[in-house]
């Protein structure tokens, strides 16, 4: 059992102590809100298509391609998003917070919260097969996010111009480029791969220090019972339910603890920026952001714990 309790607060306690010095900066007032959105987007552009390239161009296909996780993984996402298309209407009048209950719900921080708690409990050199599924996942948050915010304020839902939005996401770009150079079997010399495998390791690091730097905390009287329903969805419902499946279905080990990744990470940092442009309540999406990556910290813990004790990983 104590094994099992150590395993779980070493793949926690480091990223949460990244975002705890990213709040001491931003307490600290070292760096800028502007100097912040900078260093985000640098972060955004050049450090995830690194991230995503190193990992995809320096993995063994044979060993890291997942048919059957990238399925489960994709259906899963898709089903949640379309109960919740059917179920928060029900339950909210307002379409301002329509789309971002679903968004807050289905969609989760996986880049930022995913590839480290899998580097944390495997090693950093077992994250190919988290990082593959980025490229699966990824496209699929940007288009259901788009068609819930459109949706629910009485806009057409172009497909074409949002698929060409998310394969030119560095992320994308960046996987795209890795397995072309990887099948295509074209030889990067090392004064150029090394230098993209070190920006590849200080991608999440910095990310999630910026991250912890961003946080602000909005007033939460107003839309109380919304965000107690995305926190309980976000954090509780969606990954009980999705991981249960996912241990009837056989999945263990490395493969079971990217799918954790998935459902059990707290809400994507970009559903408020999409809110804020798409005419959704972004107050509620900030504060989604904030308290599901606050109170994560607990869920993921627990969740961890438990299903190493259940002895899935």
């Amino acid at each position: 059992m104590l094994s099992n309790f150590i395993v779980a607060l070493s793949a926690v306690v480091p990223m949460f102590f990244l975002m705890a010095i990213g709040a001491f900066v931003k307490f600290k007032k070292w760096l800028t809100d502007e100097e912040l959105n900078h260093m985000n987007r640098m972060v955004f552009r050049v450090f995830f298509f690194c991230l995503m390239f190193h990992s995809i161009y320096t993995t063994d296909l044979a060993s890291t391609f997942r048919p059957r996780l990238m399925i489960f993984g994709a259906v899963g996402v898709l089903i949640i998003f379309a109960l919740l298309m059917l179920v928060i209407p029900k339950i909210e009048p307002e379409n301002r917070r329509r789309g971002v209950m679903v968004q807050a719900i289905f969609r989760s921080n996986f880049v930022l919260f995913g590839v480290p708690i899998v580097a944390n409990i495997f090693g950093d050199s077992n994250i190919a097969v988290t990082t593959m599924m980025i490229a699966v996942i990824i496209p699929i948050y940007n288009i259901l996010a788009v068609f819930a915010l459109e949706t629910f304020r009485g806009r057409r839902f172009l497909i074409m111009p949002i698929v060409r939005g998310v394969l030119t996401t560095p992320m994308i770009l960046g996987a795209i480029v890795g397995g072309i150079f990887l099948l295509l079997g074209i030889h990067l010399p090392e004064p150029i791969l090394k230098p993209i495998g070190q920006i590849a390791a200080a991608t999440t690091p910095i990310a999630l220090i910026i991250l912890g730097a961003s946080f602000k905390f909005g007033s939460v009287h107003e839309h109380f019972k919304q965000l107690a329903i995305c926190l309980f969805g976000r954090l509780i419902l969606v990954p009980g339910v999705l991981l249960t499946v996912a241990i009837l279905l056989g999945f263990s080990g490395i493969d079971f603890v990217t799918l954790l990744a998935i459902f059990g990470t707290p809400c994507a940092v970009v559903s408020f920026a999409m809110a804020q442009q798409m005419g959704g309540d972004a107050d509620l999406a900030g504060n989604c952001v904030v308290f599901t990556s606050a109170l994560s910290c607990l869920t993921i813990f627990g969740w961890i714990l438990f299903f190493k004790t259940l002895g899935i990983f």
